[in-house]
């Protein structure tokens, strides 16, 4: 199962927990929708990347008549594109996410394999792969973006073990992944992202990971970004909780309901979710994010 499609298995579950607050998340992904067609961004322009988000999650709440509605506009926006030749690396993996998204069959003739080349060019001397073109060394980040983008175009990565001897070189000496070599505290996204992508690869993962995961759980609840950081937040709460489940790692009830705890004082009666306690504003990105938490917090 693919990265796009695991998360959204997960996501899936999150509308029984929301229970009456279901149709306001239907209405907030909805109206993320602009008329030329993507999703908007946080200044409010139609962006690809907060398109994905806005996509899977109607999907995780199983709106299927309302992207069937969008779809009239996004084929055209999507297509606008090209093969992604003007687009930065993460754009250009969202681009491929959103034809997936919708439908891979839609696709002109070529266009798979023109968008996957430029993936390819983002590919790091070290197997992994990164925002720049023929970098020296890649990062966890951008190794789950390319390998996303291959799994969404329904091709396979070329090299794999290339990418995970890139992982390998990310790894830190308190038992997690950084997003950049020679760092000697991990991150909690990079580890998550590793974390993942070991699951993908069907690589072992030494336990001990789980626990560093476990231990950026804050006292009132969710997970922190690293070590050192002043408050929890959604993202990092969502992908500690996905990678968790990677690791068939269960979470203590305790845990459990603190997370829980702190999910609820993120939503917004407009039907979407903070990102953290001093967020100001609602998204399509974390508001997905949330669902993921809430589908892996109530399996």
């Amino acid at each position: 199962m693919s990265l796009r499609l695991q998360m959204l298995q997960i996501a899936r579950v999150a509308p029984k927990v929301l229970g009456d607050s279901a149709d306001l998340v239907r209405a907030f992904f909805t109206r993320q929708f602009s008329p030329e067609g993507g999703a908007m961004d946080r200044a409010g322009q139609p962006d690809l990347y907060y398109t994905i988000f806005a996509l899977a999650g109607l999907q995780a709440m199983q709106s299927e008549e309302e992207i069937k509605h969008q779809t009239s506009n996004l084929k055209p926006w999507l297509a606008s594109f090209g093969d992604g030749a003007a687009l930065d690396f993460v754009h250009l993996s969202a681009l491929a996410r959103c034809w997936a998204a919708l439908g891979r069959e839609d696709l002109p003739a070529g266009r798979a394999d023109a968008v996957l080349a430029r993936i390819e060019t983002h590919r790091s001397r070290d197997g992994g792969y990164d925002g720049d073109v023929d970098a020296e060394r890649g990062n966890a980040y951008g190794c789950f973006v390319a390998l996303g983008a291959y799994q969404d175009l329904g091709q396979a990565l070329p090299d794999p073990l290339r990418m995970v001897q890139c992982l390998k070189f990310l790894e830190t000496p308190d038992g997690a992944w950084a997003n950049a070599r020679g760092l000697k505290v991990g991150s909690t996204n990079a580890t998550a992202a590793a974390v993942t992508l070991m699951h993908q690869l069907n690589v072992p993962v030494n336990q001990i990971v789980g626990d560093w995961l476990l231990a950026q759980a804050h006292p009132d609840g969710g997970f922190l970004a690293m070590p050192s950081a002043p408050m929890p937040d959604l993202l990092s709460t969502a992908t500690t909780l996905h990678a968790l489940s990677c690791l068939d790692r269960e979470v203590p009830p305790a845990i459990r309901e603190r997370c829980l705890d702190f999910i609820d004082t993120l939503w917004n009666a407009e039907g979407g979710f903070h990102g953290h306690w001093a967020d100001d504003h609602l998204d399509a990105e974390y508001t997905f994010y949330g669902l993921l938490a809430l589908g892996h917090l109530s399996v």
